[in-house]
């Protein structure tokens, strides 16, 4: 019953990004912008719920089953990217350098800040 209550919880988000996408009519997804909306929530309370976290781990388990379909729809719309290849590798290579660059700092900063608090206890 608790994982249940956490993907209600994740549902309910994924509704409102969903609902704010078509309101607002946003070019982004409504998963997207329901997890914006549930990490600024989290961020908000300063913890995450024993619900959330045991429906999050379920997730984790099968995460590249969730990532594989947009990945395979790419295949299919390839021919559309005719003469934008260019474009396409830049914005692949920035991305993820940005997103290692990004991941390195944020790592670097709350080890900094686990052993300062260390430190103190």
């Amino acid at each position: 019953m608790v994982v249940l209550r956490g993907f209600l919880v994740l549902v309910v988000f994924f509704l409102l990004g969903e609902a704010v996408r078509v309101l607002v009519g946003l070019p982004i997804s409504g998963g997207v912008l329901g997890m914006v909306m549930a990490t600024f929530t989290l961020m908000l309370r300063g913890r995450v719920t024993d619900e959330l976290a045991a429906a999050s781990q379920g997730l984790i388990s099968v995460l590249v089953l969730l990532i594989t379909p947009g990945v395979v729809g790419v295949f299919f719309i390839a021919d559309q990217f005719a003469g934008h290849w260019t474009a396409v590798v830049v914005a692949l290579v920035l991305g993820t350098l940005l997103s290692v660059f990004t991941t390195l700092l944020l790592m670097k900063k709350l080890t900094t800040e686990q052993t300062r608090g260390d430190q103190h206890d």
